[in-house]
């Protein structure tokens, strides 16, 4: 193995490779030449050590299993974690691997032609405790199996690549949940929780065996230019799922799923209330999405530690359910509020907007019936669809209406075949201008000099100041 300094410098996105094969001899017998990939790409932070996944031996074939090369990886670079940290680089190539662990200080590469098989063999995929916010499993009320690529109580971790692949290989996985057959909750692609600092960029997902990237009782999160592709049929594979996380990024992503797009979460009922760790200050920008069944951006369900100060723009929504959606109920607790989405183009919807206040699925019988959530502050403004069935069904709790709801120069081009009433309103208070066609009377019409009235934050976010580095190394290795 041989560990390469890496120089620092500062700026954007790009990953230069170049490959140079050089010819050595040894005891008269010609060996396999070594490989100089030169990269260049921009981070949170830069390393000072690299090293490649075949001197741990690693095999890119497809078939030869790589979960003990990451794991003895990990364990020798987490030694440069006071040195400057160190990167991983895993070449072109099929890599199959079961669940791993991350260390602090680190960085995963992945070359644009690697791809992560994940395991088909469960054995890979050790059972870890239910989420304490959650109290039991999502899937099952036994614990989970670990994520394919897992960490706790890590500072300063980057997963990132040239638009590498990570194939959850999720088939096995649905058929089991359709069959009743799983004793866990099915795994995740990404999973970090009780972390700090971290950036997942630049990496195509595809058929996560449950949801894709899940950040959770973190901060300080960059997630952008993410690929996530999943068959619209699959079982809950989330794109991104920021939980109990604050000042968090996410921009520059596709997303086709066969659940919500972005789905923001802080604990379930009971387990979720008595954790109390919202997620808040949570940016999404430049983000496009189809989910024929399940919403571009939702809230919720699992609100129970509260969301607060979620900032969306520049969205594009295509043939999903909804553009976005909250969906809370009776025994939930918690709160939405300080929500601002402006700048949404919708194309092909079942709904625009979408507020759920008898959503179901508890995490026992011990929810505690009077806890109601708090759903206030919620600003929509800026915004183009077409080809939709409803403008907006919007469903609050009998005796707990959700309010402060502003709705300002949004216009929705409703389908051929929609619905007879646009909008369906039960339990809400709030205003709208400038929408058409025109609200419920719960929403009444301030006028259209006031098309601007719905607020959006003016002022930065701490994770907009964060500012990336140009890193270069050159990675020396046996193919």
């Amino acid at each position: 193995m041989e560990m390469c300094k890496s120089p620092l410098t500062t700026q954007v996105v790009s990953v230069l490779v170049a490959v140079v094969l050089l010819l050595s001899v040894s005891r008269g017998e010609c060996r396999k030449g070594r490989i100089l990939e030169a990269l260049e790409y921009s981070a949170i932070s830069c390393r000072a050590h690299s090293a490649s996944l075949v001197d741990f031996g690693g095999v890119g074939d497809g078939q030869t299993l790589n979960t003990k090369a990451f794991q003895d990886a990990v364990s020798e670079l987490s030694k440069y974690g006071s040195e400057g940290g160190a990167q991983l680089y895993v070449p072109a190539g099929k890599w199959l691997t079961g669940s791993f662990s991350l260390t602090s200080h680190f960085t995963l590469f992945l070359h644009r032609d690697a791809v992560l098989l994940a395991s088909q063999d469960i054995s890979q995929w050790p059972v870890i405790k239910p989420l304490p916010s959650y109290g039991r499993g999502r899937d099952a009320a036994a614990g989970r199996y670990t994520s394919l690529i897992f960490g706790t109580n890590l500072t300063d971790v980057i997963i990132t690549g040239d638009n590498g692949t990570i194939d959850g290989q999720g088939g096995l996985w649905w058929q089991r949940f359709h069959g009743g057959k799983l004793k866990y909750t099915r795994p995740y692609l990404i999973e970090l929780m009780y972390s700090a600092d971290i950036q997942i960029s630049n990496l195509t997902l595809l058929n996560s065996p449950s949801w894709n990237v899940h950040p959770v009782y973190s901060r300080n999160i960059l997630i952008q230019g993410i690929t996530i592709l999943a068959p619209v049929r699959s079982p809950n594979t989330d794109g991104i799922n920021p939980d109990s996380c604050t000042n968090t990024r996410i921009e520059d992503c596709y997303i086709v799923s066969g659940d919500d797009c972005v789905a923001v979460k802080s604990g379930w009922d009971e387990y979720g209330i008595a954790y109390g760790m919202p997620t808040k200050q949570l940016v999404i920008r430049r983000l496009t999405c189809i989910s024929p069944y399940s919403a571009v951006i939702a809230l919720g369900s699992e609100m129970s530690g509260g969301i607060q100060d979620v900032r969306a723009e520049d969205i594009v929504a295509i043939n999903s359910e909804s553009g976005i959606r909250i969906k809370t109920g009776i025994g939930r607790g918690g709160y939405v509020k300080d929500i601002y989405v402006r700048g949404m183009t919708m194309k092909t919807m079942k709904w625009a907007f979408w507020m759920t206040g008898n959503y179901g699925s508890h995490a026992d019988n011990h929810y505690d019936p009077k806890a109601f959530p708090v759903i206030q502050g919620i600003n929509y403004r800026d915004m183009v669809a077409e080809n939709v069935s409803m403008a907006a069904r919007l469903e609050g709790i009998p005796s707990d209406p959700f309010t402060g709801i502003c709705i300002s120069n949004v216009t929705i081009h409703l389908a051929a075949k929609a619905k007879k009433v646009p909008w369906t309103c039960t339990d809400v208070e709030g205003i709208s201008s400038g929408v058409t066609p025109t609200p419920c009377s719960t929403l009444p019409d301030q006028g259209p000099e006031k098309t601007s009235l719905c607020n959006f934050p003016a002022e930065s976010l701490p994770i907009d100041t964060v500012e990336l580095q140009k890193c270069s190394y050159g990675i020396n290795y046996y193919p």
